[in-house]
């Protein structure tokens, strides 16, 4: 793969396709050193020529691309490659082997068996890379052995060696909520499932038995404990969420469905609703009036008192009742 992108950064950059790039006699070549230590440390260093002047140096330890002349980034735009190469393997089965690669998002050219395809979208340049590619016998010979022998025998020792913990099963945590109205008269119902593994699971709005349409989806996100998330939305009109259930379905769950309802999920929370916020406003309530009775009638009470006993220690002068 390193060696495909090594050609490719040289067939693709932007204008190296053109006559004029061709006319002259100069070589470009880029070297990459691997330094193997052992099973865990291995080092690799680049180097980008110029004919016998290095233009550019990289080193994986620092991950620093340097250029090394003040030229060396030259006056091409930025372009991206993504390559990709693996294997399916079935027991009892052939593998299945596949290798491709992208420009700038779209396929360029496919491997099939040991030679390369052009992609339809790929065009004219997508022909010149798979022309190309395909004077390497050698290398591509050595890239279907790989794909053919030695990926299925590293991804049997793979499964081996991860088995109990590919084979785990947790169990997912779901709860509901209700997100951002989507206009006058409508609810948005959210499902949450989390905390699961294996990724495969199933997630449906229902009504009774039937699935509602309309659902939304998001991305499965992983947890960084390995489980993964999920959300599931449902537009619906508020008249119409009576009755509806998300569920959910888990290989962890042994067959049985994990089923939650709006209604009763909510229910409760209205419950609680309706009779604390009476008892909060007539504690409050109850708290004033106290408050307005301590601080209007309690003092001139022990006025008075004291007025009418004279022996009070209280009073010190005496009043008639017409002061009173």
């Amino acid at each position: 793969m390193l060696f495909l992108q090594l050609v490719l950064f040289v067939v693709l950059l932007p204008g190296g396709d053109s006559e004029d790039a061709l006319q002259e006699s100069t070589f470009f070549q880029i070297i990459l050193t691997s330094s193997f230590y052992n099973r865990s440390w291995t080092q690799n260093q680049g180097s980008a020529w110029l004919d016998e002047l290095q233009t550019h140096g990289w080193d994986s330890k620092t991950g620093a691309f340097t250029y090394l002349q003040p030229w060396s980034k030259g006056n091409f735009n930025p372009f991206q490659v993504q390559i990709a190469g693996g294997c399916d393997f079935h027991f009892g089965e052939v593998s299945v082997r596949f290798a491709q690669i992208a420009y700038q998002g779209s396929d360029l050219i496919n491997f099939q068996n040991t030679s390369w395809l052009a992609s339809p979208k790929g065009g004219s340049r997508a022909q010149q890379v798979c022309t190309l590619f395909n004077q390497y016998h050698v290398f591509n010979e050595i890239l279907y052995k790989i794909l053919s022998d030695t990926c299925p025998q590293f991804l049997l020792g793979l499964l081996d060696a991860g088995k109990a913990y590919l084979q785990q099963q947790v169990r997912p945590e779901a709860w509901l909520s209700a997100g951002p109205s989507p206009g006058p008269g409508r609810l948005l119902l959210v499902c949450h499932v989390s905390g699961f593994y294996p990724k495969p699971v199933g997630v449906m709005w229902m009504q009774g038995e039937q699935e509602q349409r309309g659902i939304q989806r998001g991305d499965v996100l992983p947890h960084a404990d390995g489980t993964w998330y999920l959300r599931v939305t449902l537009d619906v009109a508020a008249r119409e969420a009576a009755g509806l259930s998300c569920r959910v379905r888990h290989s962890s769950l042994g067959g049985q469905d994990m089923v939650l309802y709006w209604e009763q999920t909510h229910s409760t929370g209205l419950v609680f609703l309706a009779v604390i916020v009476p008892l909060v406003l007539l504690a409050g309530l109850a708290l004033w009036l106290w408050k307005c009775w301590k601080t209007h009638w309690r003092c001139p009470c022990t006025d008075l008192r004291s007025e009418r006993d004279p022996s009070s220690p209280a009073s010190s002068t005496y009043l008639n009742p017409a002061q009173w």
